[in-house]
């Protein structure tokens, strides 16, 4: 299959979309993105916006023009707290809209043939022992199990526009400035550092840089399956340690216990006191090389 030449992206200015974006350009791939502000509509060559509100049922139809693959990463933070109301948004947010382009789509001529949708590795059960492949169809009993379980099989629906669908579940999301490394770093610079509740659980992590480089090499090579978009994981408290070593800051604190966690964040907690050990041999079996495989590696370049 040749390479797509003009794509979609949904949820284009997050942290990942922005990321795929530089991409593309840098490899003369042109995309059109969806955004709900219309001030943020920009009309350059290689960039073009267009106006949608899924909550709404309304979106530009403009925006499939010569497009033949569709990336869709746009979702609600789920690191916000999570109340009722908030739950539904982070399901909304990432079902709903894949409805509104799977219903467009229904109706209209278009080319594309390639659908690649974002996904998490919270489908799979917390776990100390067991590695998870994507060969795995066990789905958490829990909040998140379900989000990525409904959001998958949005997703999925779109073989039936015979489109090669691929599922990338993606782990924790290390960057620079946004994402969850701002958060791990906060406490330890403060001096108040300290493994989260057993420190045990395990965070199957993944570099921006390469987060961005699997959706382009999924997209390049035109694969379809579900992948595990993860580098080598390490447990809370290695990873803890690991950062402030390298910010030179002692860790003295002793470890934040379960409840004290579970009484600021709510269910929210499940997102740091639980964790997934995940395999990512998958994707590299395919030919994917990672940039930053090992986690002193991501770490030396994201706080250099």
């Amino acid at each position: 299959m040749s390479m797509a030449e003009k794509i979609l992206i949904t949820g284009a200015t997050g942290l990942i979309g922005s990321e795929l974006v530089s991409l593309c350009n840098e490899n003369n791939v042109a995309v059109h993105y969806f955004t709900t502000r219309k001030e943020k509509i920009e009309n350059l060559p290689d960039y073009q916006g267009f106006y949608w509100n899924p909550a709404k049922g309304v979106i530009d139809k403009n925006a499939f023009e010569g497009v033949t693959a569709i990336v869709n990463l746009v979702g609600a933070s789920i690191s916000n707290r999570w109340t009722e109301k908030y739950k539904q948004i982070i399901v909304d947010s990432r079902v709903k809209s894949m409805e509104l382009i799977y219903d467009t789509l229904k109706d209209m001529d278009h080319n594309i043939g390639h659908f690649i949708s974002a996904s998490g590795i919270n489908i799979y059960p917390s776990s100390k022992g067991t590695l998870y492949t994507e060969e795995d169809d066990v789905v958490a009993d829990s909040f998140l199990g379900k989000v990525v379980s409904a959001w998958e099989n949005a997703a999925t629906d779109f073989k039936n526009l015979g489109m090669d669908v691929a599922r990338v579940r993606t782990g924790m999301v290390l960057a620079k400035d946004d994402g969850a490394l701002p958060k791990l770093l906060q406490p330890i610079k403060l001096g108040v550092g300290a493994p989260l509740g057993s420190g045990e659980q395990w965070q199957s992590w993944i570099h921006i840089e390469d987060i961005a480089g699997i959706y382009y090499f999924i997209l390049k090579n035109r694969l379809e399956g579900i992948y595990n978009a993860v580098a080598d994981p390490v447990s809370n408290k290695k990873m803890t340690k690991l950062i402030a070593n390298r910010l030179g800051k002692p860790l003295w604190m002793p470890k934040v216990p379960a409840f004290a966690l579970k009484i600021v964040l709510g269910e929210m907690s499940t997102l740091v006191l639980e964790g997934q050990l995940v395999s990512s041999r998958k994707i590299k079996k395919v030919g994917y090389p990672f940039k930053f495989y090992n986690i002193d590696a991501a770490l030396n370049d994201l706080l250099k």
